[in-house]
């Protein structure tokens, strides 16, 4: 770490034991990446400096928006996205119950929420690398809502969906509907 930097974090730190703001341990927990504590084996994010708790009277409810389907052999981003979302205020000190998160996909992602026999019926390979994480997600609550008119374009039957998975008529409607019970979409 250069001088510059060292002195950067320093000055940070003292900012915030100045304003009784928690931060990582040392300066180095500041650039680790680590997944936990709701998705251990995903949804990687790094302590932040200055970061204090996440006030007590919050209530996440975010609709995620994914319709990149993920690389080839690899778990989805933009699903796992939503995984980092829940991940870091509970590593923050937030209690879990106080987040609710629904993705909805559509396009080419749609191919991500396949069962692993249905990935394999496409010719897509033995098993979907999304599949694992899909299934944790829905048992942590996490709502995965397929755009029915993404479904049918792509061929995608609802019984060839993870089970857990929803359908929705479109993703405009899913997105409005999760607005209308006061989910704010996430830009990313």
């Amino acid at each position: 770490m250069n001088g510059f930097m060292r002195l950067t974090l320093m000055a940070l730190a003292a900012f915030g034991a100045a304003f009784g703001i928690a931060g990582p341990a040392n300066a180095q927990d500041m650039f680790t990446f680590r997944t936990g504590p709701v998705f251990e084996d995903f949804g990687p994010h790094a302590s932040v400096e200055g970061m204090g708790k996440v006030p007590a009277d919050t209530e996440f409810a975010i609709a995620f928006d994914v319709s990149e389907p993920a690389d080839e052999g690899k778990r989805s981003s933009g699903l796992e996205s939503a995984a980092r979302f829940i991940n870091m205020p509970v590593a923050a000190g937030a209690d879990p119950d106080i987040i609710r998160i629904a993705v909805v996909v559509h396009g080419k992602a749609s191919f991500d929420l396949l069962s692993d026999e249905a990935w394999a019926a496409k010719g897509k390979g033995d098993t979907n690398p999304s599949a694992a994480m899909i299934r944790e997600m829905l048992d942590a609550g996490v709502r995965l809502i397929l755009c029915g008119q993404s479904g049918a374009a792509n061929g995608i039957a609802q019984s060839e969906l993870i089970p857990g998975v929803e359908t929705a008529l479109s993703a405009m409607t899913a997105h409005a509907l999760l607005q209308h019970r006061g989910y704010t979409v996430n830009p990313f």
